[in-house]
């Protein structure tokens, strides 16, 4: 029995919740976004919360009963306030900045790598060395921060590359003559 998806959802003031048959509408002061919920899940909007249950004892409603709640909490969360993920660089000449719609990373190459910022997300460059990427989709802000620390993730023995601000990075002591 999930523990997650017996809790309904608080909506808050100002974000509006629009549901017709499986599909569900949230719309928010930072934008709207949409949800197509499985078949073995029944949605309820009453009283300023969504309700989650399976539809029956099956063994797939019972297992996508907490996700879905999650994945409708995770809307409602992003479109009244949004979601973070900061990213620090570190080493030597290592640096990114903004460039219109393109991220121009600088981490040792011989080359400047350059992302694209995809749309609904928006990338800001606190200093050379720290961004920090946002959106109301948490899916999509997670995928971006992973890809850009993906081109230099960090290394165990001086600790360069590219790492999440709250990630502690395993530290090995090299060799020994």
């Amino acid at each position: 029995m999930s523990r997650i998806g017996k809790h309904p959802v608080t909506v808050p003031s100002g974000v509006d919740v629009r549901l017709s048959g499986q599909d569900l509408t949230v719309k928010g002061s930072k934008g709207q976004l949409s949800l197509r919920l499985v078949d073995d899940i029944v949605v309820r909007h009453e009283d300023g919360k969504i309700d989650v249950k399976p539809r029956d004892t099956s063994i797939r409603g019972r297992m996508m009963w907490g996700m879905q709640r999650t994945l409708v909490s995770n809307m409602v969360v992003g479109v009244s306030e949004g979601f973070s993920k900061a990213l620090e660089i570190n080493g030597v000449g290592y640096r990114a900045a903004v460039q219109g719609n393109v991220l121009n990373l600088q981490l040792g190459f011989s080359h400047d790598v350059k992302y694209p910022i995809p749309e609904g997300i928006s990338i800001a460059a606190e200093s050379p060395t720290r961004l920090v990427v946002s959106g109301i989709d948490k899916q999509k802000v997670g995928q971006v921060a992973a890809e850009i620390r993906g081109y230099r993730p960090p290394e165990p023995y001086k600790g360069k590359g590219v790492k999440y601000a709250d990630e502690t990075i395993v530290r090995k002591e090299g060799k020994k003559k």
